[in-house]
C-alpha cells in the first residue's frame, strides 16, 4: 500500500486580490501542495503564520501596514521551520536584499512560470535556497557593497595647509616650501606634520596621494 504523501502548506501574503487568488488556483491545481491560508498585508501574514504553522510563505514585499522585509524577520524569528519565499514584481528593488537578511530563503519574480515556482517551492521546502539567476549578481553586488569598508574620514585642512601640501605634492623639500610661501623652515615643518597626522599618511609621498585621491589639491 502506497503511502500518502503530506502536501506542502502554503500561505499566500500577497495584497493584490487578483494575484492572490492567482497564486491560491496555481498551487490547488497541483498535487502535493495545499493552500492553509491567505493574508492581505504584513500584518495579516504575521499573524496568520503565527496561527497556522505553514512550512511556506510565498511573501511579496510592498505591503500595507507591515512590509514583507519585516514580516520575513518576525515570521523567521518566531517559526524557524517556516521557510519564506519573497515574491516581488522587480528583478531588483531596496527590500531583496534586507529580504534576504531577513531570513527568506528564496527570491523570485512575480512572472515566474507556474511550474518553475512549484518547483521553487519543493526545493525551499527540502531545504535549499532559490535566487533567480537574473537577480543574483546584483545581490552580490549589493553584499559586496554594504560589506565595503568606510572610506576613512580626514580632518579638514587649513588654507595654509593645502598650500604647503600643493608643493609638498610637486615634490618640494620643506626649504623649498618655506621660501616660496616665505616661511620659516620650522613653520613648514611643523605643517607637513600636521598634515601628515590629518591625512592619516605615513610620509610625503603617501599624503601626495592621498591628496589627489581625495581632490585637495
Amino acid at each position: 500500500m502506497t503511502q500518502a504523501i503530506t502536501p506542502i502548506r502554503v500561505l499566500v501574503a500577497e495584497d493584490q486580490t487578483l494575484m492572490r487568488q492567482g497564486l491560491r488556483t496555481i498551487l490547488e491545481l497541483e498535487d502535493g501542495f495545499t493552500v492553509v491560508g491567505e493574508a492581505a498585508d504584513g500584518q495579516e501574514a504575521c499573524e496568520r503564520a503565527l496561527a497556522l504553522r505553514p512550512d511556506i510563505v510565498l511573501m511579496d514585499v510592498q505591503m500595507p501596514r507591515t512590509n514583507g522585509v519585516a514580516a520575513t524577520a518576525r515570521i523567521v524569528a518566531q517559526l524557524p521551520a517556516t521557510r519564506v519565499i519573497i515574491l516581488t514584481t522587480f528583478d531588483y528593488d531596496e527590500y531583496v536584499f534586507d529580504g534576504i537578511k531577513a531570513g527568506a530563503r528564496g527570491y523570485l519574480l512575480k512572472d515566474t512560470p507556474a511550474d518553475e515556482l512549484l518547483a521553487a517551492i519543493r526545493k525551499v521546502h527540502a531545504g535549499e535556497s532559490i535566487i533567480q539567476p537574473s537577480v543574483a549578481t546584483r545581490l552580490i553586488a549589493e553584499f559586496t557593497r554594504r560589506n565595503a569598508p568606510a572610506a576613512p574620514e580626514y580632518e579638514a585642512l587649513s588654507e595654509r595647509e593645502v598650500d604647503v601640501l600643493r608643493l609638498l605634492a610637486d615634490g618640494l623639500s620643506n626649504r623649498e616650501i618655506a621660501a616660496r610661501l616665505v616661511l620659516a623652515e620650522g613653520t613648514v615643518k611643523n605643517h607637513v606634520s600636521t598634515i601628515l597626522d590629518k591625512l592619516h599618511a605615513a610620509n610625503r609621498t603617501q599624503a601626495a596621494r592621498v591628496a589627489r585621491e581625495q581632490g585637495l589639491i
